[in-house]
């Protein structure tokens, strides 16, 4: 058992309804993020949202991320205040980077929208470029990296401005099994740069989600006695993968618990 103990209340979600075009899409989803605590080292925290496509985990993140107002509901930061304007970090799946800006450029600038003058916002651009391992490509522009490298840039953007929440919608699409494998550690180093930062992963990949992160929730919809789907997801299960004793594990993706409980999610994955 990894000897952590729970911390503040990092994030609560609180009951979040939205209808669209009078089509009920969320209904009542709640879930909390708590802080992590290990002693003699720094562990931040990643969640993931679960769910088939179409559920509506889309919708969740940009409700917590301030773009979209739900009908009902409050998405609260620490000490049940609403989070402020501006500390959450989205990177979203195409990664919009500007295209006539170097990855320099691109870093300097979301420094200075996020209100740093230029000289920190080229201090703090040196020292992304070198934790994200971009110093030699600091004057490429976008077409010239590759998808693995834009997401890097993409993360590296939001954090500029330091932000403790970051949100990522499906990192793991469309990557081979080696890019994969460094997106799952790039994910856990961001987290681990500092014990209250939490990265929420919004995905439909399973595996990987259970590989890196602490919690996880499952997003899906009831359904009728005849099998029919019941408009408005919410949390259908909750998976504490600290519990289970299968959370900040190197080698985790071989252990028998693991390939168990990976089957049984995507058992309830088919009912959803």
């Amino acid at each position: 058992m990894n000897a952590a103990t729970r911390g503040e209340v990092l994030l609560d979600v609180k009951a979040l309804k939205l209808t669209l075009g009078g089509s009920l899409i969320l209904d009542g989803v709640s879930f909390e993020v708590i802080d992590w605590v290990r002693e003699g080292t720094t562990t931040g925290q990643i969640v993931s949202l679960l769910g088939p496509s179409g559920v509506g985990k889309t919708r969740v993140l940009r409700i917590l991320a301030g773009l979209d107002a739900p009908n009902s509901g409050a998405v609260l930061g620490k000490d049940g205040k609403p989070l402020e304007a501006g500390s959450v970090g989205v990177v979203f799946q195409d990664y919009p980077l500007l295209r006539h800006h170097t990855v320099e450029g691109n870093l300097e600038l979301a420094g200075a929208i996020g209100g740093l003058d230029g000289a920190e916002s080229r201090k703090r651009t040196k020292e992304l470029l070198k934790v994200f391992g971009l110093t030699e490509r600091a004057s490429f522009y976008p077409a010239q990296l590759s998808g693995g490298q834009k997401q890097r840039v993409a993360i590296a953007q939001q954090l500029v401005v330091p932000r403790q929440l970051l949100l990522m919608d499906e990192p793991f699409s469309g990557l081979d099994p080696a890019a994969l494998e460094d997106v799952m550690k790039l994910l856990v180093d961001v987290a681990n740069l500092h014990e209250l930062n939490t990265i929420v992963v919004i995905t439909h990949d399973i595996r990987a989600a259970m590989a890196v992160s602490d919690t996880l929730y499952m997003l899906g919809r009831d359904r009728k006695p005849d099998g029919t789907l019941i408009p408005g997801a919410r949390i259908q299960a909750t998976y504490d993968l600290v519990e289970l004793d299968l959370a900040w594990k190197a080698d985790v993706q071989s252990l028998p618990t693991f390939v168990a409980l990976e089957r049984e999610i995507k058992a309830k994955f088919r009912t959803l």
